[in-house]
């Protein structure tokens, strides 16, 4: 009975104890990592009123020829992924080359952008374009080796 009362006594300390601890991941800096909720803002679908859960938006690139060395290559395809920060990320494949850069938007004008993106073989493009919505959008973007095309962004 001595022994009973014993356990329980500490299983109860233990659980006094440790009650109020709970564990968090932290990343090699010491900083807690846990999944942050999206940002909120007051709806352009449904009601106005309600706050709507906004993440990162990814949305197609296609690129269709302006000029004759591109319609060598054809349409080119991609993806870029606004963060609905004034940024974003830009991908595509163009003649076996995986091209990756970053989108930004110009400042004092919340539409319109520039892309630059480069290939681990050195190729690089640059583009200007304008959104016509957060998931839609124009422009023009010409490669290192003179291709121009009409950028055409999601759908």
């Amino acid at each position: 009975m001595k022994k009973l009362m014993k356990n329980t006594l500490i299983v109860l300390s233990l659980t006094v104890m440790l009650g109020g601890c709970y564990v968090l991941p932290m990343d090699r800096y010491g900083n807690p990592v846990w999944p942050t909720p999206p940002p909120t803002y007051k709806g352009q679908v449904g009601t106005p009123s309600a706050p709507q859960k906004v993440g990162p938006i990814t949305i197609s690139a296609r690129l269709y020829p302006d000029s004759e060395l591109a319609a060598e290559t054809g349409v080119v395809t991609g993806t870029v992924t606004n963060m609905l920060t004034g940024k974003g990320r830009f991908n595509l494949s163009y003649k076996g080359e995986t091209y990756t850069g970053e989108a930004t938007r110009v400042s004092n004008d919340s539409r319109r952008g520039v892309a630059s993106a480069f290939s681990p073989k050195g190729g690089y493009m640059s583009c200007e374009y304008q959104m016509n919505t957060p998931r839609q959008g124009a422009g023009t973007c010409i490669f290192s080796n003179g291709a121009k095309y009409k950028l055409h962004l999601g759908g």
